[in-house]
């Protein structure tokens, strides 16, 4: 496993990057409403990122090996679809619980954030889920220090969730970043303390929790791309980009409208 540290020119431009992919989120919040379908908000944050932002959307026409080019700027997953749902015809609804995930490339550089949102007034079940996801992410989080270990990210995060009746993806992880999208460490959102490799300061990785609903097994679409929950269950996931510092940790995807953790985190923590 090849883990790349980044050096202080790298965390700079990395702290660009992903302060630009929360900026986006932030610009979208108020256009997501009834009525509206999440092709017309992937084409919101399209043009932003080009004629506002002057970053390229990382998602368009990525292709990793077996996959077809994704064909959009964003990834609009919404109810049960648990990961890179394809924006297009679909009307949002009173209710739908949506996560929004967001990739720039700015100078070489990749930003990586989602967040989830609920249209209109939503469930209890969806407000309970998309709220322990949260808290499953910073969970996470808290865990990053040099010396700890990955596997104390993913054990974190599933002792929350499954405590709460929820089950965690386990198809999908966070991952490392820079001037790549996707490289090591692949980081589980599953697993037990103090196994997987232990971190240093100067690594960037993405904390990404998929927790569903009901049961954790996926179903793909014939697009290759849309992943939804084998059950219909519902499905929530946020995700910040992480820096490993001497003395903890760095949230890199922060903006004016980046959620701080809730209380709840503070006293489990």
């Amino acid at each position: 496993m090849s883990i790349t540290l980044k050096n202080e020119h790298d965390i700079a431009q990395m702290r660009v990057a992903c302060r630009l992919a929360s900026e986006v989120l932030d610009f979208i919040t108020p256009h997501i409403a009834p009525g509206v379908t999440t092709e017309e908000l992937d084409r919101l944050c399209h043009e932003y990122m080009v004629k506002e932002q002057g970053t390229v959307p990382a998602p368009l026409n990525y292709q990793p090996p077996g996959y077809p080019p994704y064909p959009k700027a964003t990834c609009i997953s919404v109810n049960d679809v648990i990961c890179h749902g394809i924006p297009g015809e679909k009307v949002l609804k009173n209710g739908d619980a949506l996560n929004i995930d967001i990739t720039v490339i700015k100078n070489g550089y990749f930003g990586d954030t989602s967040r989830m949102f609920i249209v209109g007034e939503g469930s209890i079940l969806a407000k309970r889920l998309v709220q322990t996801t949260f808290d499953c992410m910073w969970l996470g989080i808290d865990q990053v220090r040099p010396g700890a270990h990955l596997g104390d990210i993913g054990a974190a995060i599933q002792k929350h969730a499954e405590a709460q009746g929820y089950s965690v993806v386990r198809e999908y992880c966070g991952h490392g970043i820079g001037q790549v999208f996707h490289e090591e460490p692949q980081v589980l959102h599953y697993g037990r303390p103090a196994t997987g490799i232990e971190l240093q300061a100067g690594m960037i990785f993405t904390v990404e929790p998929m927790i569903n609903a009901g049961r954790r097994e996926i179903r793909t679409m014939p697009d290759q791309w849309t992943v939804k929950t084998r059950d219909r269950s519902l499905s929530a996931q946020w995700e910040h980009t992480v820096l490993v510092t001497p003395t903890g940790y760095e949230v890199l995807t922060v903006s004016a409208g980046t959620q701080a953790p809730s209380q709840l985190i503070a006293a489990t923590a």
